[in-house]
C-alpha cells in the first residue's frame, strides 16, 4: 500500500509540475486522470500491481 500511495503521489506532483508548465493542458490532464482510474478497476490492474512491484523490488537491491 505505501509504494502505491507514494506513486500516485509522485504521478500527481508531476501532473501539477506539467499543468503549471503549460507542458500539459488542463484537458489532457483530466483524461489521463480518469484512465488511470479506470485501468484500476480493470482486469488489468493486478498486471500493473505486480510489474511495478517488481521495478520497485529490482531498485531496492542495487547498491551503490
Amino acid at each position: 500500500m505505501a509504494l502505491s500511495l507514494s506513486v500516485v503521489l509522485m504521478l500527481g506532483i508531476i501532473l501539477v509540475v506539467l499543468m503549471r508548465q503549460k507542458a500539459l493542458k488542463a484537458g489532457p490532464a483530466i483524461v489521463a486522470i480518469l484512465f488511470g482510474f479506470f485501468l484500476a478497476s480493470t482486469g488489468m490492474a493486478p498486471s500493473i500491481n505486480r510489474f511495478l512491484n517488481s521495478i520497485a523490488s529490482t531498485i531496492n537491491h542495487i547498491t551503490f
